[in-house]
C-alpha cells in the first residue's frame, strides 16, 4: 500500500486500486484449493432441491424451482453514465439483476440458500427422511419438519445474508437466529421476525455480530453456524453464478475472449459473495474476465486487506475510518481472511464510492431504466466509467484496443424486497443530491 493511497482513503476520497499481485488465472486457480468440480457439486445440489423450492416458494414455480436472476442490457444507463462522468464508455453495459433472485432478492441469496440446503440434506439423509434420488419436496412434510425443529441455524449478517438464511431456514422448520449489526435496515429485521426468526441486535458493527453468533453457536452441538467470513459452502454457492452467467451470455450471443473482454463490477462487504463469483467466472473465462470489487469510502475493508497483505488482520477502524455507510450490506470493517488469502491473485482491483454517489447512481438508474435497487447495489455502477478513465492500466494490460468490443457487467444486489416508501426516499435523496449544489 502506498502512502498516497492511504492518505486518500483516510480522507474518505474515492479511489481505484489495481492489484499488482495478480497471476495468470490458470496458475492462481490451481492454488486456491478448489476446482470446477466443487462448483459442479454445488450446482447439482441446487438442481436436486428444485422440487423443494417449487413446492415451498410459489415465485419459483414458473422456472420449476431454478434459482436465477436475469442478465439485462441497460443501454439507457450506459448513455447516462457517459454523460455524467464525461467519458466515451465503449462496449456493452449489462446488469446482473440479483435484486430479482428468487426467494432472497440479493447476491447473498446463492451462498446463504446453498449452505442451508446442504445442511438440511445432511440431516435428512442421516435421519432417513430422504434417499438419494428422492423428490426433495418430501422435506416439507410433518415428519421432516419435526426433525428440523430440533436443529438450529445461526448467522451473523449486515442484512441480506440473514434474510436468505432466515427465509429458507424457517421454511424447513429450523430454529434460526440472525445476529445483526447496527447498520442492518429495520425492515429486514422486521421481515425476519414475522417469519419467526430470532433477531439478535448489536450496537457495534458486523464483526461483533459475527463473532458473538459464532461463539454462541459453538456451545450448541445442534446448531450450525453459517460463517460469512470463513465458509467454503457459502463461497461455492456464490461460485455457481459463474456457470449461469456463461449460459446467459451464450443466449445473448455475447462472446468473451481476448478481443471481447468481460469486466465485472461486484459490490463487496466481507468479500464472500464477490470472491465466490470471481472464482466461478475465472474458472470459465480465465484471463478474459476482469473482476473489480466495489466498496463504500467509509468501509474499504477489502481494499485495505489486499493492498497491505494483512487481510483479516487489519480493520478500517485501525486507521480511524468509521465504517458508517448507507450501503448497509457493505458496512464491514474487517475483510474475510479466507477470501483475501484465497482470491488475492485473482482480484483485478478494488474501487471505492461515496455514499452520496451511490444515491445519485440509484436515482439515475431508476430514471434511465426504471430499475430500483438499494444503495449497496449501486456500488459497482461507478466501475465502467472509472475503468474508462484508467488509460494507463488499460494500455499496460493490452486492453485499450479491445474496449469497443468489451462487455461491462455491473452486479446488482438487493432492492426488490425494500418497502416502497423506503425506496421512494432513496430515489428522492438521489435526485436531491444530483441537483446543482447537492
Amino acid at each position: 500500500m502506498t502512502f498516497s493511497l492511504l492518505d486518500q482513503l483516510l480522507a474518505y476520497r474515492e479511489v481505484i486500486w489495481f492489484n499488482p499481485g495478480t497471476k495468470e488465472s490458470r496458475l492462481a486457480l490451481g492454488e486456491t484449493g478448489f476446482t470446477q468440480k466443487d462448483i459442479d457439486t454445488a450446482a447439482d445440489r441446487f438442481d436436486r432441491f428444485r422440487p423443494f423450492f417449487a413446492a415451498a416458494f410459489p415465485e419459483t414455480r414458473a422456472a420449476s424451482g431454478r434459482l436465477e436472476s436475469p442478465l439485462r442490457s441497460i443501454s439507457g444507463m450506459r448513455t447516462a453514465l457517459a454523460q455524467k462522468y464525461g467519458v466515451r464508455l465503449e462496449g456493452r453495459l449489462l446488469l446482473k439483476c440479483d435484486h430479482l433472485l428468487p426467494i432472497a432478492g440479493s447476491v447473498k441469496g446463492r451462498g446463504g440458500i446453498y449452505e442451508v440446503i446442504k445442511y438440511a440434506e445432511q440431516i435428512a439423509l442421516t435421519h432417513r427422511l430422504l434417499q438419494p434420488g428422492d423428490d426433495t419436496a418430501v422435506l416439507l412434510g410433518k415428519r421432516a419438519r419435526a426433525v428440523f425443529a430440533g436443529h438450529r441455524l445461526a448467522v451473523g449478517s449486515t442484512g441480506n445474508l440473514g434474510l436468505a438464511v432466515g427465509i429458507v431456514g424457517a421454511r424447513f422448520g429450523f430454529q434460526v437466529a440472525v445476529h445483526m449489526a447496527a447498520a442492518a435496515r429495520p425492515w429486514k429485521k422486521a421481515l425476519l421476525r414475522r417469519l419467526g426468526v430470532q433477531v439478535v441486535e448489536y450496537q457495534a458493527d458486523y464483526s461483533q455480530a459475527v463473532a458473538e453468533g459464532r461463539r454462541q453457536a459453538a456451545a450448541d452441538p445442534h446448531c450450525h453456524f453459517i460463517d460469512d467470513e470463513n465458509s467454503a459452502d457459502l463461497f461455492l454457492g456464490y461460485a455457481v453464478a459463474g456457470r449461469r452467467v456463461m449460459e446467459q451470455l451464450d443466449e445473448l450471443a455475447i462472446p468473451v475472449d481476448a478481443d471481447h473482454p468481460l469486466f465485472v463490477y461486484l459490490p463487496c462487504g466481507v468479500g464472500g459473495g464477490p470472491g465466490g463469483i470471481t472464482f466461478g467466472l475465472k474458472q470459465l473465462f480465465g484471463d478474459h474476465v476482469h473482476c473489480f470489487f466495489a466498496e463504500p469510502t467509509h468501509s474499504p475493508a477489502m481494499l485495505l486487506g489486499l493492498s497491505s497483505g494483512l487481510h483479516s488482520r487489519v480493520s478500517v477502524r485501525d486507521f480511524g475510518l468509521n465504517n458508517i455507510t448507507a450501503a448497509d450490506g457493505l458496512a464491514v470493517g474487517r475483510p474475510s481472511g479466507f477470501i483475501g488469502r484465497t482470491m488475492a491473485p485473482l482480484i483485478d482491483g478494488v474501487f471505492t464510492v461515496a455514499d452520496e454517489e451511490l444515491f445519485r447512481l440509484l436515482a439515475l438508474l431508476a430514471e434511465s431504466e426504471e430499475i430500483r435497487l438499494e444503495p449497496s447495489a449501486l456500488a459497482g455502477m461507478a466501475g465502467p466509467p472509472r475503468l474508462e478513465q484508467a488509460s494507463i492500466y488499460l494500455k499496460e494490460h493490452g486492453l485499450d484496443r479491445a474496449m469497443a468490443e468489451a462487455t461491462h457487467m455491473v452486479w446488482g444486489t438487493g432492492g426488490r424486497l425494500v418497502p416502497a416508501e423506503e425506496m421512494a426516499s432513496y430515489c428522492q435523496r438521489g435526485k436531491d443530491l444530483s441537483q446543482p449544489g447537492g
